[in-house]
């Protein structure tokens, strides 16, 4: 398989929330869209592993992606160990993205800012040519890095998900034990999780009032961005 884009993160709903509208547009497009999701999320206060995985595969069919799996590294104990970057590394030669979307390296969660390092790290280490490692060696073009949990980073570039925005709050609340749970299991205890749906939907209204459109996503790179044609160029500036 030869992906054009593969996003990554931490845990199932994670890609869904910060650049599933992105992932969603680039399928509308005609793109070979992936997921990889490198934990289950079983020590999440709501659902079960088997549950988790049920909704992803069900979210990933409502945004149009072609291929999405589960690492099955620990959740809440992820580190950058050379087996995690090496399990990562397997799957992006086999995966061949073109372009890979990662979690912002910094964050409140962990397991979020862990992901990033550790994939980026897998992603090197897969071009490696005299690296041990089953598979042909490849290394992806371009890595970006998904920023709406961090509203205080100011992004490099957003996409506009305007036309995607419902599609994306649909495979968002595909996460029925997360976004949607029983009057009994929400009464139990107060968590983040509760305003995260709605606080992710302001963000994207945060960003698109920023970039003139409806809705956007933020994204970060490291590198200089190149522009062929500035006469071309989207966003008023005055």
């Amino acid at each position: 398989m030869k992906l054009d884009l593969l996003a990554i993160a931490a845990h199932p709903d994670d890609v869904e929330l910060t650049c599933g509208g992105t992932v969603i547009k680039a399928a509308q497009r005609g793109h070979k869209v992936g997921i990889l999701d490198l934990t289950q999320g079983e020590m999440g206060t709501r659902g079960t592993p088997e549950t988790r995985l049920k909704e992803a595969a069900r979210a990933a069919r409502i945004m149009g992606v072609q291929h999405r799996e589960n690492l099955g590294l620990p959740d809440a104990h992820l580190k950058v160990a050379e087996e995690y970057k090496l399990a990562v590394a397997r799957r992006i030669r086999a995966l061949r993205p073109h372009t890979v979307i990662l979690p912002y390296w910094e964050g409140r969660h962990p397991d979020h800012y862990t992901a990033s390092q550790l994939a980026y790290e897998g992603c090197f280490l897969a071009g490696l040519k005299q690296l041990k490692l089953e598979g042909e060696a490849f290394r992806p073009f371009k890595i970006i890095y998904a920023t709406a949990y961090d509203r205080s980073v100011h992004p490099t570039f957003v996409v506009d998900i305007t036309k995607q925005f419902e599609r994306r709050k649909r495979a968002i609340l595909a996460y029925g034990s997360q976004f949607r749970p029983k009057q009994r299991e929400r009464g139990k205890v107060h968590i983040p999780l509760d305003q995260l749906e709605e606080r992710m939907h302001l963000v994207a209204r945060f960003f698109g009032h920023l970039a003139g459109v409806q809705y956007a996503e933020p994204f970060l790179v490291r590198e200089v961005m190149q522009v062929e044609d500035v006469v071309e160029l989207p966003v008023r500036s005055i």
